[in-house]
């Protein structure tokens, strides 16, 4: 960290911590607007801007006006991420700096975790006890690491493997997802022939386990009703082998535009993408009652994903989450009336939030006499997957080292 990427990070902060917009959105802005930063440059901004949302309830316990204190934020930011920070600063803020050095955050589970009074309330009204949201938001507090999963059209774990051992450190298998690979650190591998070739694509085990769920064979169709950039779409597809069709829809034309280069890489052909206006699309008709399996990945708050966006955690509140849960009983309603007798319906979300998880799928299977609960531990289980977390796949950051994810599993009876 250097004066003048301090005062940018400080530039960057007054705008991240409005909460208005994603971070990452705002940094990309930020750099549009100032191209002679370099990459380094915007390496040290990121990651300290980052750091401040990671450790915000401790910068908040020790400057509680933060947002329009934004130099001395980034200042602890810093400090919480382990770097000296007081050569840069004057004489009041290493006071500050000293201060947060003196203070103990652990007899608070807001600071001791690193997350918001609104998010901790939520979780034990859901049950959790303080040890499991302890570690839950530590571990969602670290940087995520970088997953892999191979793609089995065109190449082998087992094969794969010992090559990425001996170019990254810390590489290793995902302790459930067969496919999976782990890779300490973040290295750029957007130039890497294995991942050019489409043997490799990013995506969490988390992810991973909920195309296993959807246990697509070859020759079915199957629908992929929230489809995103399309990561379990690759998995699904390389499931059935490049067999049978693939639908994958989404309402958002920007995201659907990041499938199509990816289906090429990894070889599938197989893949229908189709943008929809909405849930209750007329031209979701044609599928009506025909599907074999379809997937609802739902969109969520995406507490599950705070390594990646800690932001969330402070974009999202009570009233919000309420919203989306609306919005996934509606979403989750639609996607049933493609499947087909049965058919298989898998409920997902990338959150650790009861009401959007567990709540969420008792409230369509009251609603819904016709389909009936599969164990997701069972599927797991015939497929040597050592993971069992009940009837529900239910996977959060402390526990697993994923992403925290939610499934359940349906089947549609008559």
């Amino acid at each position: 960290m250097t004066p003048a990427r301090l005062a940018h990070t400080a530039a960057v902060l007054a705008e991240v911590l409005a909460f208005e917009r994603p971070a990452d959105a705002l940094l990309a802005a930020y750099w549009r607007r100032h191209p002679k930063l370099g990459r380094q440059d915007r390496h040290r901004i990121a990651e300290t801007v980052f750091a401040a949302l990671r450790h915000y309830q401790k910068i908040l316990t020790l400057l509680p006006d933060a947002p329009r204190q934004t130099r001395a934020a980034a200042l602890l930011a810093l400090h919480f991420g382990g770097e000296d920070a007081a050569a840069l600063a004057d004489e009041t803020e290493r006071e500050l700096l000293t201060r947060a050095a003196q203070t103990d955050f652990s007899g608070c589970l807001n600071t001791a975790s690193e997350l918001p009074q609104w998010l901790t309330d939520t979780l034990r009204a859901g049950g959790w006890d303080d040890a499991r949201i302890l570690a839950f938001g530590r571990s969602s507090a670290q940087s995520a690491p970088l997953d892999l999963r191979v793609n089995t059209l065109k190449a082998r774990r087992s094969k794969i493997l010992p090559q990425l051992q001996a170019e990254f450190a810390g590489t290793a298998a995902t302790p459930y997802a067969p496919y999976g690979i782990r890779i300490g650190g973040k290295p750029s591998l957007a130039g890497h022939p294995l991942f050019a070739g489409g043997a490799l694509e990013v995506q969490d085990e988390g992810s991973q386990l909920l195309a296993l769920l959807l246990g697509a064979r070859r020759g079915e169709t199957v629908v992929d009703f929230c489809a995103g950039a399309g990561g379990k779409t690759l998995a699904i597809g390389a499931q059935m082998a490049g067999s049978g069709r693939i639908y994958a829809f989404d309402t958002a034309e920007k995201r659907l535009a990041n499938i199509k280069p990816r289906l090429e890489r990894a070889g599938l052909t197989n893949v229908r993408v189709e943008r929809i206006a909405h849930e209750h699309d007329a031209r979701l008709q044609r599928l009506a009652g025909k599907a074999d399996r379809v997937l609802v990945d739902a969109p969520c708050s995406g507490m599950g994903t705070l390594r990646r966006q800690p932001d969330l955690k402070y974009r999202h509140n009570p009233d919000s989450v309420a919203e989306l849960v609306r919005l996934q009983q509606s979403v989750l309603a639609a996607a049933a009336q493609l499947v087909r007798p049965g058919g298989r319906l898998v409920y997902a979300t990338c959150s650790v939030l009861p009401a959007e998880n567990a709540a969420q799928a008792a409230a369509f299977l009251a609603a819904h006499p016709d389909f009936a609960e599969l164990d997701a531990a069972d599927i797991l289980r015939a497929q040597k997957i050592p993971l069992d977390t009940g009837r529900f796949l239910e996977l959060d950051t402390g526990r697993h080292g994923t992403d925290g994810f939610f499934a359940a599993v349906m089947e549609r009876r008559r």
